[in-house]
């Protein structure tokens, strides 16, 4: 009986400190430290938010396909109006891969380079002329 009232205890300590402080428990060390940390690239590199979209398993359970991506963008100009525009690129971002994860059928790997040239073709439309070059860092099916 005494092992379970120590378990017990710890819980509801745990339970008391995230109650109390649930935004400083839970941030990533980056968001904790009062701002987001830039992955990589160089000055001209906007980090996009992972995207991700369900997909259906071999087994017919659900499951996640998930995208990391960038664009590198030389000119000044079209590089602010890309930070400008970055959730409206987010946004095309994740419509085109779930409307890509939606046709995928069970068991394929994704087609990096189809997803690459769509996401292209949104980041053109949204900026309005070329010149920014997205670049993908992962894709995870899990």
């Amino acid at each position: 009986m005494g092992a379970y009232v120590g378990v017990m205890d710890r819980r509801l300590a745990l339970a008391a400190l995230l109650a109390l402080a649930p935004t400083a428990a839970l941030a990533p060390p980056a968001m904790a430290s009062g701002g987001e940390k830039k992955k990589g690239g160089g000055a001209s590199f906007i980090q996009i938010q992972t995207l991700t979209a369900s997909i259906m398993r071999r087994n017919g359970s659900r499951g996640v396909i998930t995208m990391e991506v960038g664009i590198d963008v030389e000119n000044e100009a079209l590089r602010e109006r890309a930070n400008a525009s970055t959730p409206r690129l987010r946004a095309a971002y994740t419509q085109v891969l779930q409307m890509y994860a939606a046709g995928l059928p069970a068991a394929m790997p994704p087609d990096a380079d189809y997803l690459a040239l769509r996401c292209q073709r949104e980041t053109d439309r949204l900026l309005g002329k070329p010149g920014a070059k997205l670049l993908i860092g992962t894709i995870l099916v899990n």
